[in-house]
Formats: structure tokens, sequence, C-alpha cells
């Protein structure tokens, strides 16, 4: 699907839609063209049949290209991603997904809210049953990627009930109304994504949208295990892919700069080549933890209470990584790199967001101390 032309093209869109805070409006039609938003259905809707560690590949490739871009594309990958796995075990929950992203529908992510750092284990947006079994939700969720061009939209929910709270997940509509983008992305980088916050006021989840009913608090639960293992996976593909990205810039940079002092190119002096190798060696490290934590999920190995903690490492290691090796690469490149319209200087900007996403420093540091340590008393 990811063709080189279609890349060529996707790259040289990339400073125009940063420069202007504008949306990926002709990516999106590329990649849907493509076919890329069903690479995780199934041929018999159509689509690739992707596996998790496909999927993370080619999310790899797309972000060496056209970083916001694979970042907005890959909430709508997340939910596939998610439908797969949960196929892969047997439930059919979300098989409409996958029906319905291959014929073109695109899915967006409506979990993250000010303030809530539970994040999948609680909400400050209230669900509301109706009599036929469907939900009204009003809040308020931030970072909402592809906001837009979604046309359906995940979300989760705290319904209050005589047995106590609970989460409810569903998916909106967008042409059911009750949403309202507030066009506040405005941001360091990875600005094409335009990830504006979104307010629900009273907006409708059909019954049959309905996908899943929780308690609060952390669960045990194929279809949180599902969002968690995509999320963290495909989130962490894409500051990879800005590393391969930045270590290919600083080749060939070290190729082309010529020192005055020594008439020779930036290849040939040793703190340069000292550079450019840490810069690999570091990718090839990133590459393989990240490769073994997707074919981990695709097989359904079993890592017992310690998967959420291998999940959310990998995620943090990524992106704490992928940081590292543009600081190198820049190191490499020369101060030409320090203008704005530099391809580097937008990677630097763009790889900063990986600090934002869930699992933050601290949670992937309390989940593993948790699974090393227990819990604190």
């Amino acid at each position: 699907m990811l063709t080189d032309d279609l890349l060529t093209r996707l790259r040289d869109r990339a400073p125009g839609y940063d420069e202007a805070n504008a949306f990926f409006t002709e990516d999106l039609a590329d990649l849907r063209a493509a076919g890329y938003l069903g690479l995780c259905s199934p041929a018999a809707y159509g689509g690739a049949g992707a596996t998790l560690t496909q999927t993370s590949a080619a999310q790899r490739r797309l972000a060496s290209a056209a970083p916001a871009t694979a970042l907005g594309i890959n909430m709508h990958l997340v939910w596939t991603s998610v439908a797969r796995i949960l196929a892969d075990r047997d439930i059919d929950t979300l098989g409409f997904v996958l029906e319905e992203a291959a014929a073109g529908e695109v899915f967006a992510f409506g979990v993250s809210e000010p303030g809530n750092d539970l994040m999948l284990f609680d909400s400050l947006t209230t669900a509301r049953r109706e009599a036929d079994g469907g939900y009204r939700y009003t809040g308020r969720k931030i970072f909402t990627s592809l906001s837009p061009a979604w046309t359906r939209l995940g979300v989760h929910g705290r319904e209050e009930t005589p047995d106590g709270p609970r989460l409810v997940w569903g998916f909106l509509d967008r042409a059911d109304g009750g949403t309202r983008a507030l066009g506040d992305w405005d941001t360091l980088g990875m600005r094409a994504s335009q990830s504006h916050t979104t307010e629900l006021a009273d907006a409708r989840v059909r019954p049959d949208r309905v996908v899943a009913v929780l308690p609060v608090g952390p669960a045990p639960d194929p279809f949180v295990f599902g969002i968690f293992a995509a999320f963290e996976v495909l989130l962490a593909s894409v500051y990879a892919g800005i590393a391969e990205r930045a270590v290919d810039l600083a080749i060939d940079a070290a190729r082309h700069r010529v020192s005055r002092r020594s008439g020779t190119t930036l290849d040939q002096d040793p703190d340069t080549r000292y550079r450019v190798a840490e810069a690999r060696l570091l990718v090839d490290g990133m590459l393989a933890d990240l490769t073994s934590t997707a074919r981990d999920v695709d097989e359904r190995a079993e890592h017992g209470p310690r998967w959420f903690s291998r999940l959310s490492g990998v995620k943090l290691r990524v992106t704490r990584t992928a940081r590292e090796v543009v600081d190198l690469a820049l190191a490499v490149s020369g101060g030409a790199q320090f203008a704005r319209t530099a391809e580097l200087s937008r990677l630097y900007r763009d790889v900063t967001a990986g600090a934002y996403h869930p699992s933050s420093d601290s949670a992937a540091h309390a989940t593993m101390a948790t699974a090393l340590l227990g819990p604190v008393d």
C-alpha cells in the first residue's frame, strides 16, 4: 500500500501542513484510495488482514515520511487493531469496526480527558442509559486526532448505578450529532494531526454500538488488553519511524558536509562516525524491542500480570530512544537543520509529543513497580 511514490507525495506535503497548522486532507484521501484504512480488516471485507506486527511496520514506514499523518491515522488503526486482536481470540464484539473501516469509515479515539490520569479505568464523561439500551454521553475529550475527518468516535463514560459505577464503551456516529470540535490544536509538533478537543453533549451511542460495560478500575478484560496493546505498540511505532528517518538524514548529512579543516566529507570524521553509529545502534535495539512485543501480542504469548508493564515499557523506551536519536542526528547535521523549516527541526518538534501520550513516564514506572513489588499497601 505504501509505495515509494505515495510516500514521496506525503513527505512533500508534510512541511506545508506543519507550517499552516492544517489537517492532512490530501494525505487521508491518498491513504483511503490505497486501502490503508482497511489495513487490519480481513480479506472478506476487502482489507489486507494485517497483524499487529505488520501494522507496526507499516506505521513506521509512514511515519518516516509524514509523522503527523502517521500519528493521526494511528488512532484509526488502534481501533481496527483492537478489533483484530479480539477476533483472533474469538471475540467478535468489534466486527463492525473491521467491516466499516474497509469500506472507508474513519474511526477516532475519544478517551483522553483533562484531569483524568486513570485513563482506561475511569472517566469524567457521564454515560446515561436510555430505554432502548443506547447511551447519551456528556463530557470533554482531548487529543482527538483525526478531529476534522472522523466518522466514528470510540468513547467511554461513567454510568452511576445502584450497584456502583461502571464504564460504558461505545462508538458514536458523527452524523447523529451531539459532538463539537473546539478547533484548539495549535501545538509545538504533530500539528497536522489536528487533535482538537471534542465536547460531547448528549451524544448518542446506539444500542448495537455499545461494545463493553466494565467496572471502574483496572479490569482483566480482553477489551482493555486489546486497547492497551494496540495503543502502546502502534504509538511507539510512529516514534520509531521518526528515529529511522533521523538516522537516514544524519547519514546523508555526513556524506555531503565537508570539513574546511580536513577538506574531507564528515563521513570520514571519527566523532561524526561515532554519532551515526550510536544512533543506529539505538534504533536497532529499539526495533527489536518493539517488534518482539508486537509479535507476542499476535502470537498470544503468556506474560500474565507482566503484560501491562511490558506494553507501557516498550512505549516509554521507544519514545525516549527516538528523542535521543534525533538529538544525535542534529549534532551530525549542523546548524542548517536548526532552521525552523528544516526536516530535522520538524522531526525534533514532532518527536517531543511522545512524552505526552499514555503511558507517561511515572505511569510506566508505577506499572512496572506493581508488577515486580506488588501494590502499595
